[in-house]
């Protein structure tokens, strides 16, 4: 596939076309608080962390979201265990300070529905690479979502994780793009996103009943939701895994 590659700071005309894109997130996955009070602020606020990729037709197929941040300020270096809300909150809470950024973290590689399968989230893991590093930074992070985990939903993520291939990649198909571009699973980020809801948001978000106390296991969830009847709400709390790219 013959692509275009760009970032919203050289081609701020595309800002509609690259936030309109198709995509094949679950719906809860829209509904955490720190991901819709912060997501949307990138494209606008850090345009040059927004890579997109255009195809022959000038159609969008594809874009990568990254944000700088001050990983030395806000954790001497560790990675937060709350991961993509985290780190979306540091990110934004630097920005407003004018603190200087010493890191890179990947928020999202989005491929198109129709895209999807063609390698293009690989290219685009590149490019973001190749923005971070042109950019003066000497390491990209990403909390990672494996593609493949909610096929699992009951096995626990750092088992998970850390599973390999008898080539010694590991197991999970996203993790594995990481590693072959140069990244090092490093660990379980085991409250990276949450989503909590009443049961009836829950109902029209899933189509399940949401009536009895367990644990749901919900299409394209990572570990299942669980559900509280007696309380009216059922929780989401999603692990990613945290990789670490030194460019």
């Amino acid at each position: 596939m013959v692509l275009t590659i760009a970032s919203l700071a050289e081609r701020p005309e595309m800002l509609d076309r690259v936030t309109g894109m198709a995509d094949t997130w679950p719906a809860f996955l829209r509904n955490d608080l720190v991901g819709n009070a912060h997501y949307g602020r990138i494209a606008r606020e850090l345009p040059e962390y927004v890579l997109f990729a255009e195809d022959a037709d000038g159609e969008v197929v594809a874009h990568a979201y990254s944000v700088p941040f001050a990983l030395g300020d806000e954790g001497a270096g560790a990675l937060p265990p709350r991961g993509w809300d985290e780190i979306l909150v540091w990110a934004f809470g630097d920005l407003r300070r004018g603190v200087v950024p010493d890191t890179v973290s990947a928020i999202s590689v989005v491929v198109a529905p129709h895209a999807q399968g063609t390698g293009l989230s690989g290219r685009m893991l590149a490019a973001m690479r190749d923005n971070a590093r042109g950019r003066g930074f000497g390491e990209v992070v990403a909390p990672v979502r494996p593609s493949a985990k909610h096929l699992e939903p009951r096995t626990p993520m750092e088992e998970y994780a850390f599973r390999t291939r008898g080539d010694g990649l590991p197991h999970d198909p996203w993790l594995r793009v990481h590693v072959r571009a140069g990244g090092r699973v490093e660990a379980v980020a085991p409250a990276s996103m949450t989503v909590a809801a009443s049961l009836d948001e829950w109902r029209g978000w899933t189509g399940l009943p949401f009536d009895e106390e367990c644990l749901v296991e919900v299409p394209g969830a990572l570990v299942p939701v669980h559900c509280e009847p007696a309380h009216g709400y059922a929780v989401y709390v999603e692990p990613n895994v945290w990789v670490r790219h030194v460019l």
